[in-house]
């Protein structure tokens, strides 16, 4: 077990020496397997094109809030669009009730949908439902979509190294993710302005729901802890130029718990420093495509042992966590 998150150079994975693949892995497969969260390096990722998300990220946040409602969510079960502070609860996911999370976001969905009964029949419901684009900055949708497909590529190099940790063949999940229903969702966490209700948080105590998430943050205060084997709340350390990687409860459940995915939170800043606490994140949430069988994976059940989860599919379990985690609006 680790007690902290560790930082992992990936480079050597992705310069295709075989061994240098399966040294990654193993040490990407120790982390996973100790915390559930690494720190990553080396991954290719241009920092000037990630600065270029951030800062028009920030200008759509500094719209007056009726500019952004005019791309909000549609519904409970649509995961698009603007959603405001405090119309989510994400620590309700663990079957807590507690206030709703005090962050804003823009969430979108896949941007290259093909055509056909996979995206548009009965089976897809909603998962590939279009986007919701604010009319500005206008510079927004160009950005997100590139950096969507950016993350995405990320994301299969990481799917790939989890495989080989699992001694797997290298391309085992390639084809469960080649349509995948992943989100990019963009958190604001507003300077405090009042004191936060009982029990309430930046984001409350969860786990996320699909196969990875990657995440780019800032370092300021009120930031991420995770929670170690020992009980204890840690915090993510905050790199620069790198990205901040866990795994979700579809690969805790892939893997039969043998990794785990990890609670963790968004804590509040101290009142001491409130006023310079704004903190803005790119999260990928990254989802398996909506079909993909979801079981335990040979090896991970011991003999005369049931697996521990009952065989799901990857849309089923995120339409029903994304769903529960909503707050209804006042009134």
């Amino acid at each position: 077990m680790l007690r902290d998150v560790p930082v992992i150079d990936i480079a050597p994975f992705r310069s295709g020496d075989a061994a240098a693949k399966r040294s990654v892995a193993a040490e990407v497969g120790r982390a996973v397997d100790g915390i559930g969260f690494l720190v990553i390096t080396g991954h290719g990722v241009d920092r000037r094109f990630v600065d270029e998300v951030r800062a028009v990220s920030n200008a759509f946040f500094d719209l007056p809030d009726e500019a952004k409602r005019q791309v909000a969510r549609p519904a409970p079960d649509i995961a698009r669009g603007y959603i405001p502070l405090e119309a989510e609860s994400v620590g309700r996911s663990q079957g807590v009730d507690v206030p709703g999370d005090l962050n804003e976001s823009l969430m979108v969905g896949p941007v290259d949908v093909g055509s056909g009964d996979y995206f548009f029949g009965p089976g897809a419901g909603k998962h590939f439902h279009p986007n919701l684009w604010p009319t500005e900055p206008a510079a927004l949708r160009p950005l997100y979509e590139a950096y969507f497909r950016s993350m995405g590529t990320l994301a299969a190099d990481l799917m790939a190294m989890f495989a080989l940790a699992l001694d797997l063949p290298e391309d085992f999940f390639a084809d469960k993710i080649d349509h995948h229903i992943s989100r990019l969702r963009v958190r604001n966490y507003p300077a405090p302005l009042v004191p936060p209700k009982p029990g309430q948080l930046r984001a409350g105590a969860h786990c996320d729901y699909g196969s990875l998430t990657i995440l780019r943050t800032e370092d300021k205060p009120g930031g991420l802890q995770v929670m170690n084997a020992e009980g204890e709340w840690r915090d993510v350390p905050i790199v620069p130029d790198c990205f901040i990687i866990n795994i979700g409860e579809l690969m805790a459940k892939w893997t039969n718990e043998i990794w785990r995915a990890t609670l963790h939170r968004v804590v509040n800043p101290s009142a001491e420093q409130a006023a310079v606490s704004r903190r803005l994140s790119l999260v990928f949430f990254h989802n398996p495509n909506y079909d993909a069988p979801v079981a335990a994976l040979p090896g991970t059940v011991k003999p005369g042992e049931a697996p521990r989860h009952a065989p799901t599919t990857s849309g089923e379990h995120l339409r029903a966590q994304f769903t529960r985690t909503q707050v209804a609006p006042a009134g």
